[in-house]
């Protein structure tokens, strides 16, 4: 899944996306994250401009690709692979 830049990750690493807002407007969000980013390694896809943040295994990302783009690319892709899960069924 394209993050915006040159950053292309695997859709099923992904944990969660958060809208850039829930890091500003939750303590909770906003203690998860750092406590996230002394695990992880964190990459900043474009500094001036972070829309969201995705987290990962490995990875904390943040980028500027609006949340609702990446869960439409996210689901999108999950809906693709269910679809090529059901025709490995059929196919003998």
């Amino acid at each position: 899944m394209h993050l915006g830049g040159d950053v292309i990750i695997r859709s099923k690493d992904i944990i969660t996306i958060l809208n850039i807002d829930a890091k500003e407007s939750s303590s909770i969000t906003d203690t998860y994250l750092k406590e996230e980013e002394k695990r992880k390694t964190k990459t900043v896809i474009s500094a001036d401009y972070i829309k969201s943040i995705v987290v990962t295994n490995e990875e904390i990302y943040y980028s500027p690709v609006s949340s609702l783009t990446l869960n439409r690319r996210a689901l999108g892709k999950a809906i693709i692979d269910m679809h090529l899960e059901k025709e490995d069924e059929v196919d003998p």
